[in-house]
């Protein structure tokens, strides 16, 4: 007799015999949350939140690269290959700025930015899929070796981005990358007046909205690195019906910015520029000389962990989440 009908027999005798029927309960999955891994202790993987983060800058890649900010194709892979050898994993430039760190404990935040919106940043093949040599199609394919870099960048770009091809915008909104402000024109902003910066950034945030709709423009980089006469213009205004309010103004810039929990000032955050050898105090000049002020997680976006010795340099705004050790 096979086991089940067996069983069934067995149940039905019982009955039969007047003993109480025996109930057979299906298996219930265990719905209980798994078990949280606490975050490790803070000093034994040196977390250092009040430490330096590089944002870097980059402009166009290029096999015969013509600007002093320009790259190589495996020029940018090579420094991705650092990036991730050396324990950086990239967030945004909101994700800095408003100190949303969420990146596994010591490790280090690095910013990818990217200015100008050229077709070498972003263009597509045939089938959709970024081209393999544009800097996208490298993080992305970076991506396929190594999940746990898990790309991302900021794009500051102009009207027309990317030569006007329509579908770059959107495609990088969905994929998880940041769209900021560079104005419509690329203008030098120290040219014009208070009204005609905020012409230039309205149009330009009018545009990526109009191209993303219910996105919101967080940040803004200056063109050419200089500031308007009146420098609150560009962090803030409006023009024609459209405003706009940016959380960090990012600069040219040669040195690496303060953690967020620090000495930020959000209308002027520098940038490392990211380029030939001819460029000083360049990304490889900083990463040779950052291992011991850079900013190390403790793993635990909830608190900002850091030594005694530094409890000082935290920001006031952020002490109900200090965690000095």
């Amino acid at each position: 007799m096979a086991p089940h009908a067996a069983g069934v027999a067995l149940v039905l005798m019982l009955a039969a015999c007047g003993t109480p029927e025996l109930t057979v309960s299906e298996p219930h999955a265990d719905t209980s949350a798994p078990a949280t891994t606490p975050a490790p202790d803070p000093a034994a993987v040196g977390a250092n939140e009040l430490g330096v983060v590089p944002i870097l800058m980059y402009h166009q890649l290029s096999e015969t690269p013509a600007g002093e900010y320009d790259q190589t194709p495996a020029e940018f892979r090579d420094e991705l290959e650092r990036l991730y050898r050396e324990g950086y994993r990239p967030i945004t430039v909101s994700d800095y700025i408003s100190g949303r760190i969420d990146i596994p404990a010591g490790t280090h935040p690095v910013v990818l930015t990217f200015d100008d919106s050229t077709t070498s940043q972003i263009s597509f093949t045939p089938d959709g899929d970024p081209t393999p040599d544009c800097a996208v199609g490298i993080l992305e394919e970076f991506r396929t070796r190594y999940p746990d870099f898990a790309p991302t960048a900021t794009f500051f770009v102009n009207n027309d981005p990317f030569a006007g091809e329509v579908r770059a915008l959107p495609w990088l909104a969905e994929h998880g990358y940041e769209i900021g402000a560079h104005t419509a024109t690329h203008a030098n902003l120290s040219g014009l007046d208070s009204a005609g910066v905020q012409r230039e950034l309205a149009e330009n945030v009018r545009a990526i909205t109009a191209a993303v709709p219910g996105s919101t423009v967080r940040a803004m980089a200056l063109p050419l690195g200089i500031s308007p006469t009146d420098r609150a213009v560009a962090a803030a205004g409006s023009w024609d019906g459209v405003s706009y309010s940016f959380d960090a103004v990012m600069l040219v810039g040669s040195n690496p910015a303060p953690s967020p929990y620090g000495a930020v000032d959000p209308a002027a955050v520098p940038r490392i520029r990211s380029g030939r050898d001819t460029v000083p105090f360049d990304s490889a000049y900083w990463l040779d000389r950052l291992a011991d002020q850079r900013y190390t997680s403790d793993g635990d976006p909830d608190r900002i962990s850091f030594p005694h010795s530094l409890s000082g340099e935290l920001a006031g705004q952020w002490a109900d989440r200090a965690n000095a050790y």
